[in-house]
């Protein structure tokens, strides 16, 4: 596997082929704040907190650093006003939906995010995908899923296949940065409790 020399922060980085920045600058000890990757999953990009500045030929641009793939002689800027400012805003948004999560809050503590600079809209769920990934890529369950789209989308599980898997299982719990999943888990615990119920009496 050949090697790729970029440049992170000013720091000259060794990656391997087929790395992404963001695995190039973790190799080299270089920090860049993630919500929604995860080393075992499929690089999702889904909560832009790892954005960088790239440049090229003296040419740069934002992009999603989870997923961008490592480059020979790339110039890669992980912290500056404008990306400071760009995780500021994100973060704000997500903590609209999350505002007591410890690592959500940990976060604004370090680029001053204010959790009430948007209207709370406390659903819990930041649609990292964590938990839906980690169950379909790596336990090959698919027992929770994304329903509805847009600002209509979240987190549930399916009935039928969490009530014979997740008990034995829950690795996804502690990937969830809100603590959401635990909380729908519960409730959908207590809808196979009463429909069993139901079934019971209903066969009286």
């Amino acid at each position: 596997m050949s090697k790729i020399n970029l440049k992170i922060d000013g720091k000259e980085v060794d990656a391997k082929e087929g790395m992404t920045l963001l695995e190039a600058a973790q190799s080299a000890g270089i920090s860049i704040p993630t919500l929604c990757h995860h080393e075992k999953l499929m690089p999702y990009g889904g909560c832009r907190l790892c954005m960088v500045e790239v440049e090229v030929r003296g040419w740069t641009r934002l992009v999603v650093s989870c997923v961008y793939p490592a480059e020979q002689d790339l110039i890669v800027t992980t912290r500056s006003e404008k990306l400071d400012k760009i995780r500021k805003n994100l973060l704000e948004l997500l903590l609209a939906h999350a505002p007591d999560s410890p690592q959500l809050v940990e976060m604004a503590k370090e680029y001053g995010a204010d959790k009430n600079r948007f209207e709370q809209d406390a659903s819990f769920c930041i649609h990292c995908g964590l938990c839906v990934r980690y169950c379909a890529e790596v336990v090959g369950k698919h027992a929770v899923g994304f329903i509805d789209r847009g600002i209509r989308k979240e987190i549930s599980f399916v009935p039928e296949i969490a009530a014979n898997e997740c008990n034995d299982c829950k690795e996804c719990f502690p990937l969830c940065p809100t603590s959401y999943l635990q909380a729908a888990f519960v409730l959908t615990e207590s809808f196979i409790t009463s429909q069993g119920s139901s079934g019971s009496a209903s066969t009286r």
